[in-house]
Order: structure tokens, then sequence, then C-alpha cells
């Protein structure tokens, strides 16, 4: 087996673990069964994680870093703030669209950190973890537009966390794609409302 460095072994593990746990359940995989889907020995995994919550810690930042970089790409300047707010959020529906799977896993490591004794740490992480996201997006868009915001930053980026969260559960539920281009509209139009003239 060719070595590599311990972060890009560590990713390959994470990516592994995304894949049997999308596939068997967060409860069902083991650490037996990732590293039988990375190729690798126990041991590699045993080297890169030392618990099972590093491992879904890294999982669930490693889920988020993949949709929030298709996101980051999108929210380059456009015509109009709204605009490119908009494309902000096509890029995230697109990504729920095509991986739900992906983020379906997101809501089962919820469950699964809150039930599991001294794992409801990750829980709160990860929901910690989406609103700072929103934060640097937000001022990544507030570093390339002239604006000022009507609430404060971590009062927005909790609201856009929350609605999101919401919005993509009743998609991964009811799995209805013909009305969602007006409800991603009607979410612009209210987070533009929010945004002001300097």
């Amino acid at each position: 087996m060719a070595r590599m460095p311990s972060a890009e072994r560590r990713r390959q593990l994470t990516e592994a673990a995304i894949r049997a746990m999308t596939r068997d359940g967060v409860a069902r995989t083991t650490t037996r069964s990732i590293a039988a889907e990375a190729g690798v020995s126990l041991s590699v995994f045993h080297y890169c994680f030392d618990s099972k919550q590093a491992l879904v810690e890294s999982v669930i930042t490693t889920i988020t870093d993949h949709y929030v970089t298709v996101v980051r790409e999108a929210i380059r300047p456009r015509a109009t703030l709204e605009e490119t707010v908009r494309a902000g959020f096509q890029a995230y529906w697109d990504h729920v669209r095509a991986h739900p799977d992906e983020h379906t896993l997101t809501y089962e490591l919820t469950q699964y950190a809150l039930r599991q004794p001294g794992f409801e740490h990750l829980a709160r992480r990860q929901y910690e973890l989406y609103a700072d996201t929103y934060a640097e997006l937000i001022e990544q868009l507030r570093a390339s537009a002239d604006f000022r915001l009507g609430v404060p930053v971590p009062v927005l980026a909790r609201y856009l966390a929350a609605m999101t969260d919401g919005l993509t559960l009743n998609y991964l539920v009811l799995g209805d794609d013909a009305g969602w281009n007006d409800i991603l509209d009607t979410v612009t139009a209210h987070v533009a409302g929010l945004v002001r003239s300097p």
C-alpha cells in the first residue's frame, strides 16, 4: 500500500465513512467496514482516528465542506445583491438535489450524536458549524458588495442555518421538485429585505 500523508489518509477515510454511513446507516457502520471501504487496514484507521467521536466530527465537517465549496463559488458578485444571494441558494439547492443521501446522513448524524452518551457535543458542534459557515458566507458577500444588514451577522447566520435546515428536511421527506424555484425566490426576497443600502 502506498504511503500518503496522514491528513490525506484522514480525508480518504472520512470520505469512505460518508459512503459507508450513507449506505448502511451510522449505527451499523463499523471501523472495520470503513477501513474496508477505503481499502486500508484497520490499524491505518486507528492511526488516523483515535475515537469514533473524532471520525463523526470529521464526517460532519467534510459533508458541510462539500456544499459550502459550491456555494462559496456561486456567490461571486452579480448584477445585483439579490441575484448573488439567489445564486448561492440555488447552488446549495442543486447540491441537495444531486446528493440527497448525503444530506439525509446529516440528520442521522445529529440524532445519533444526541442519543449516544458522550457524543452530544457533536450535535451542538454540527449546528454551530452551520451558523459559523453562514457567517463566513455573509462576510464574503460584505467584502464584495456595499451593504448594511438590518440584523447582526450572528443572528442572520443562525436564522439562515435554521431556515435551510428546515427546507432541506422538508424536501428530503416530500421530494417535490415542482415548487422549489418559487420557494427559493421567496427566501431570497426575504433575505434581501434584511439588507440595507449603506
